[in-house]
């Protein structure tokens, strides 16, 4: 890759992205600079987790391109919804979280004593120590939500995509998640973030993209989340998606 020369890290050039050729998301121009903490909001229906998931590289863009600056995949970092992780899966909170050390170790080898005490480490930042032989599907909301953060930690990644990282988890785990993002966002890592709670995103998000289906406004967050922004957004999602909910104020 090369270096960046704009700052730029994440580029979406006339991006187009969908299922079964349906666009989701299309014809997307926008940039986003190293370091920065850009939350990502729009109604239901708008396209902000397939957005994440096609810069996450699980799905491929229909037309257009995503270019990454300076960084390959593998230092991007992606927490997906709760709703789409199998809590049934029998497997222990450790080895979960250990599933972080898999792209440097490989997924077959062993941690050995560092990866083993990097899996404590990061447990113990997230407020899970002793809870290494848990199963998941015995965790709470909250519980599980700190689990994936302790993955994303072992990632040591450059780009980390959140998708509703604060949803049906209680206030002192969205207060410590919070305190981990602004972390990230003080060693000059890339947090992007689908919100909505827009409340949460004027108060600690100072970037936004709002989507609906299409880029509405991207930029400052005051600017972005004006009462006509927003209710653009909500009129055009809901003209493809008559059941979408309507975006908060």
């Amino acid at each position: 890759m090369s270096a960046p020369t704009d700052g730029t890290i994440l580029h979406f050039e006339n991006l187009t992205l969908g299922y079964d050729r349906h666009p989701a998301v299309h014809h997307l121009d926008y940039a986003i600079r190293a370091g920065a903490l850009v939350a990502v909001v729009g109604p239901n229906g708008a396209g902000k987790s397939t957005l994440l998931k096609g810069t996450a590289g699980s799905l491929a863009p229909l037309e257009g391109e995503i270019r990454l600056t300076g960084i390959k995949t593998s230092d991007i970092a992606y927490l997906p919804q709760q709703s789409d992780i199998d809590r049934s899966f029998p497997i222990s909170v450790f080895d979960m979280v250990a599933m972080g050390l898999w792209r440097k170790t490989g997924a077959f080898r062993r941690f050995g004593r560092e990866g083993n005490r990097k899996v404590g480490e990061v447990l113990d930042i997230v407020g899970l120590g002793g809870f290494e032989k848990r199963s998941i599907g015995t965790l709470s909301g909250g519980q599980m939500q700190r689990s994936l953060f302790a993955r994303l930690l072992l990632q040591d990644a450059r780009l980390i995509l959140l998708d509703e990282p604060f949803t049906a988890i209680d206030s002192a785990t969205v207060r410590d998640l919070k305190g981990l993002i602004r972390r990230w966002h003080g060693e000059a890592r890339t947090v992007v973030a689908v919100l909505h709670d827009l409340d949460q995103v004027r108060t600690d998000f100072p970037e936004t993209l709002l989507l609906a289906r299409q880029q509405i406004a991207a930029g400052p967050t005051e600017y972005v989340l004006s009462p006509a922004n927003l209710d653009r957004a909500r009129r055009l999602t809901e003209a493809f998606n008559e059941g979408a909910a309507v975006c908060g104020r």
